[in-house]
């Protein structure tokens, strides 16, 4: 996923724990709250996923999605309801979240975890490792960064009006995720312009293991 932050998403993601002990990944969550807003078959599930540019803050796949859509049914938390309506292509199932379901995503959201992670971006990372970097690539790399960041911001204001059009006022979670985006790209550009002076200046730590901790030796006995 290509996501703003750089961030990488974890392979192995611990699933949220629910009161009656399900173990839900974020997809399924993911889905389980869109069908909550109407019933789709899996073509649009991932077809409104994808009109909302959703993978841009949740990594999830089509074949997650199908996956969810199969184990939650299994759990109950989904619904096979009856349509009038055509099928798309070989989709003949559509689906709905039960009222298990709406308990089940009630409860997972209310868990801590959603407030105490951090992420760990790639650029983070890379700027870790860059003092074995050749200055100029330094240098290069800090505005290809810049050059990246502006272009999200573009897109993403882009992508706000389009929302404020749709939702049709400014107090919903989709005009307050997009607004935080904006927000910590425009604060981490002003940093990287920061940066960007200071790179003449590096240099290396003066008193490197001062606050390493202390290994003890012990004497072999002769």
């Amino acid at each position: 996923m290509n996501n703003v932050s750089g961030g990488i998403e974890a392979a192995g993601e611990k699933p949220v724990m629910v009161a009656d002990k399900l173990s839900l990944t974020t997809p399924d969550l993911v889905v389980l709250s869109l069908l909550a807003e109407r019933p789709m078959h899996g073509y649009e599930v991932n077809a409104e996923l994808e009109r909302r540019q959703a993978r841009d803050w949740v990594a999830i796949s089509r074949p997650q999605i199908y996956y969810s859509l199969e184990k939650l049914t299994q759990l109950k938390l989904l619904a096979e309801i009856k349509t009038r309506e055509p099928a798309i292509g070989a989709e003949r199932r559509v689906f709905t979240t039960s009222a298990r379901g709406r308990t089940a995503l009630a409860a997972a959201l209310a868990n801590e975890n959603w407030t105490g992670q951090r992420d760990r971006p790639a650029f983070l990372t890379w700027l870790a490792l860059s003092w074995q970097a050749e200055p100029a690539v330094v240098k290069d790399q800090v505005h290809r960064r810049q050059k990246f960041l502006k272009s999200e911001i573009a897109r993403e204001e882009k992508t706000l009006e389009a929302v404020l059009n749709e939702v049709g006022h400014p107090y919903h979670e989709a005009v307050w995720m997009i607004s935080l985006v904006i927000e910590q790209i425009k604060l981490e550009l002003g940093w990287l312009q920061k940066l960007d002076r200071e790179l003449p200046l590096r240099g290396p730590a003066l008193q490197p293991f001062t606050n390493a901790p202390k290994v003890n030796k012990k004497r072999r006995k002769p």
